[in-house]
């Protein structure tokens, strides 16, 4: 057995912790060193100030260098435990929220257990914001955080990872060559998930697909629910697997995407040029736009447990899309896009009416929105927020 292999048998407590120290998020334990590590990391250091003083950080980067790890050092030095981090973390994203006049409304959490662990499937939209408002979410109801699966094709730079480590998440290896190394890499992770839920009894985020969904077309990728299942024993059916698993779907709607103009540029590059090639860290300077800009109204709504067996990954995967769509927040900004490029038949009208919002202020929004980009994006932009409305249609209509 390779040292990314799952034992055979099921994940019981005779596994050692130790055994996924190359994927799992870092322990209280370790947190000082890798911190000191991170704030002594020129990169990790110029890379926050060019973001939050560009101009200035063009001209005076030795200035602003001592400054930014003096705050850091100021601002964590309280900071004992990976919560006392995510604490601090948590108030400055009330902050962010509270600063673009940002709401989030948060459903269905009272039918879970506080004392209970989940995993949390859910669709994708933003890269760092979907997880953390998910916490965001739990620690309202006085619920423990969740561990966040991260693939590692975004974790670039050392400091990186050292940071989403540090920020309660794991690693999934992506960048793996190889057909027999992917599945071994795929074992541990579905064997690491299992133990996290069952042996140490902590939730898990993980997204329902590969990547976001930039168009705004959520769908469960059935590899995803296949690995979950890998670590099962012989005797074992991909149904009692599952069901040891507490998945619960989670859907995510925002009023607002910060990156909709990126995304938009994205997808017409590949759909008409059939490629887009990446700057140098746009992942980075995509988290930051994410976190950072006005997402407008937010609703995080959990569905039910997942408690019937499921015979196959397929299966499986039609139910938590079914309650992804179905709970999804369909906004005014949605509706909005929808209608200019579909028009508005009657099945969709009914929907529409039971909507309350300012829908004169939200097309101007929107207008102004459109004018700021290219005039060839501004239908795949449309296209992204008004998808949602089509699935629901296709769905629950």
């Amino acid at each position: 057995m390779t040292s990314r292999e799952a034992p055979e048998s099921t994940v019981a407590a005779t596994v050692d912790a130790a055994h996924f120290d190359d994927i799992r998020p870092y322990n209280d334990d370790e947190f000082a060193k890798v911190f000191t590590r991170l704030i002594g990391e020129r990169e990790f250091v110029d890379t926050l100030a060019s973001m939050k003083f560009s101009r200035l950080f063009r001209w005076l980067p030795w200035l602003l260098r001592p400054l930014i790890r003096k705050t850091m050092r100021q601002s964590f030095a309280d900071v004992r435990s990976v919560r006392d981090f995510q604490e601090i973390i948590g108030a400055q994203m009330h902050k962010l929220l509270d600063k673009d006049a940002s709401q989030l409304t948060v459903r269905g959490l009272d039918k879970l257990d506080p004392k209970q662990s989940y995993l949390f499937i859910s669709n994708h939209r933003d890269i760092a914001m979907d997880p953390a408002l998910t916490i965001l979410a739990l620690h309202q109801n006085n619920m423990d955080s969740v561990r966040i699966a991260i693939g590692d094709n975004l974790l670039t730079k050392p400091f990186v990872s050292d940071l989403m480590r540090l920020n309660k998440s794991f690693i999934v290896r992506r960048s793996t060559k190889g057909r027999r190394e992917k599945l071994a890499a795929l074992k541990h992770l579905s064997a690491y998930i299992r133990f996290s839920l069952q042996q140490e009894h902590q939730s898990i985020w993980i997204a329902q697909r590969e990547g976001r969904a930039k168009d705004g077309l959520d769908g469960t990728e059935t590899a995803l629910l296949k690995m979950l299942a890998l670590c099962k024993a012989k005797t074992e059916s991909f149904g009692e697997v599952i069901q040891g698993l507490n998945v619960v779907p989670v859907s995510l709607s925002y009023e607002w995407d910060p990156c909709d103009s990126a995304k938009a540029k994205e997808l017409y590059a590949h759909q008409n040029e059939g490629a887009y090639e990446k700057a140098e860290h746009e992942d980075i300077a995509s988290i930051y736009r994410g976190i950072v800009g006005n997402k407008g109204h937010i609703y995080v709504t959990f569905g039910d447990l997942l408690s019937t067996p499921f015979a196959d990954a397929a299966t499986m995967a039609a139910e938590i899309d079914r309650q992804i769509i179905g709970n999804y927040r369909l906004q005014a900004t949605h509706w909005i896009a929808y209608e200019r490029l579909h028009g508005l038949p009657e099945q969709a009208a009914q929907a529409k009416a039971s909507l309350v919002a300012d829908w004169q202020a939200v097309a101007q929004a929107f207008d102004e929105r459109l004018e700021a980009i290219p005039q060839e994006h501004r239908d795949t932009l449309l296209a992204a927020y008004a998808n949602p409305v089509v699935q629901y249609l296709q769905h629950c209509g």
